[in-house]
Formats: C-alpha cells, sequence, structure tokens
C-alpha cells in the first residue's frame, strides 16, 4: 500500500493506493500551522475509520507546495508508515523527468508529478491544465521535455482578490452564468471571473501551440477543472488525480532504484 500525498496551498489530497489502483482518497482543507503530531493524528484518524489499524510498511510519496508543511508531512509519515517518504522534485523523479528548465529545482512539485503521469499514460506531446489555487500550465514538447508553462491566480483566487478590494461586490457562486452581458451585478461578476478563466486558458494553449509549432494533447486536472471545461473551446480531457498518479510512478522509481 502507498500513500500519495499533494499537499497544496488551499487543499490536501490524501489517496491511498493498493498497486496500480487507488483504493481511497480524502481532500482536507490545508492548514499552514498544523504540527507533525497534528497531522498524524488526522491521517490516523482517516485510515481507521476505513478499517485499516496499522500502516507500518506501506510506503509514501510527497508532494508540497507549502514548505512549512513539507517537513510536518515528512515527519508524520515517518512516524505512520515507519520510514522515510519519497518527496517529490525533479532530482527525485529521476529518469521519468526530462527537462529543458533553466533551473529544474524551481519547479513545483505538482508540476513534476503531474507532466510523469501525463507523459507515462498518454506520451508526448501533452500539456497539461491544472485547475487549482494557481492555474498551472505544464507543456511537455514531442520529445518528452518539460519545456516550461505558465502559472497564474486560480479561479477562487482570481475571485478572492476581487471581492476584497471591490467592497461593494459580494461574494457569489462562481458558476457561469450562461450569458456574457451580465444583466445583473452577480451574473457580471459569474461572467467575468468564470467566463475570464476560461477565455483566459484558451487564448494561453492558443499561444503555446503557435511556440511549440505543433498540436498536442490537452489534459484538464485539479479541484477547479469540471467548473472551467465546459466554458472552454479547447478540447481537452479530464483526468482526475493525476498528481497522485505521478506520486505513484515516481515512489515505484524511487523503490526499484534502492532495490538495484
Amino acid at each position: 500500500m502507498l500513500f500519495a500525498i499533494d499537499v497544496g496551498n488551499t487543499q490536501t489530497v490524501i489517496g491511498l493506493y493498493e498497486g496500480d489502483d487507488l483504493r481511497h482518497m480524502w481532500r482536507l482543507a490545508t492548514n499552514r500551522v498544523h504540527t507533525a503530531d497534528e497531522i498524524r493524528l488526522k491521517l490516523t484518524s482517516l485510515i481507521n475509520h476505513e478499517g485499516i489499524t496499522d500502516c507500518r510498511g506501506f510506503g509514501a510519496a510527497l508532494a508540497s507546495v507549502v514548505p512549512p508543511l513539507t517537513g510536518a508531512w515528512a515527519a508524520a509519515l515517518r512516524r505512520v508508515v515507519g520510514s522515510d517518504p519519497v518527496v517529490c522534485s525533479a532530482s527525485a523523479a529521476g529518469e521519468l523527468f526530462a527537462s529543458s528548465y533553466a533551473n529544474p529545482a524551481e519547479i513545483g512539485a505538482d508540476r513534476v508529478a503531474d507532466a510523469v503521469a501525463a507523459v507515462h499514460r498518454y506520451g508526448a506531446p501533452v500539456v497539461v491544465v491544472d485547475f487549482g489555487t494557481a492555474t498551472n500550465i505544464e507543456v511537455i514538447d514531442a520529445d518528452g521535455r518539460f519545456r516550461g508553462g505558465v502559472i497564474a491566480p486560480g479561479l477562487e483566487s482570481s475571485a478572492a482578490a476581487l471581492f476584497s478590494r471591490a467592497t461593494k461586490l459580494g461574494e457569489t457562486e462562481l458558476v457561469g452564468p450562461g450569458v456574457a452581458i451580465g444583466g445583473t451585478t452577480v451574473q457580471a461578476v459569474q461572467a467575468g471571473i468564470v467566463y475570464g478563466e476560461a477565455d483566459r486558458v484558451d487564448g494561453l494553449l492558443r499561444r503555446i501551440f503557435r511556440e511549440l509549432g505543433y498540436p498536442a494533447r490537452v489534459l484538464a486536472t485539479g479541484g477547479l477543472a469540471g467548473r472551467i471545461m465546459p466554458h472552454m473551446s479547447t478540447p481537452m480531457q479530464e483526468v482526475p488525480n493525476l498528481t497522485l498518479e505521478g506520486l505513484r510512478l515516481i515512489h515505484r522509481l524511487a523503490v526499484s532504484q534502492k532495490e538495484v
């Protein structure tokens, strides 16, 4: 069994794999001040609820974009499974992750895991759009190399910035209103945020394809993908849990290297 854990700025996703199969998944709010003991207690509670009482000997792979929590999660996992987790990075991904990035150490762990899973499952070239706190676009060229991409504010981040600075605008549900010309303030806000995000990503993808010089399969993942995809013109395939799948593959590589 393997814990695959994606610690994001807003949410933390925990997957429990048995072989290649994702058996359980939990989605939690990320708390930046949690200690290793608090994380361990929460994780133990979740798995006990599924009837699992002993995780000693399980594997663990961790991707974190929240530096204060990386060490806390690693320590908690060490206590739960009895060994160090594989902490995702460009170097940890080894042969699974080729890159022409200027400084691969700068690449976020979630972006590395997404790229690894995308190439493994679909081959290259491939583009991943990860809709989360940030909207990340990862570009893998025809040679299978991570070329880079885009990091932009995500749907909810953009909305939060607008609501915090435009005090007369009340928070509203982030759904497409069905019209671009909002007949109410709520519709106008929804059109601007939801359709604006969809059109922004469509426009960025057009620029990316022009620079690449050829088309590529586009994958959508992340917790907010389902809200944006229906309003986009770019054909894309939604692939849930792509980051967790990348972590599973990186962990498998690490284990195989230890056995050599």
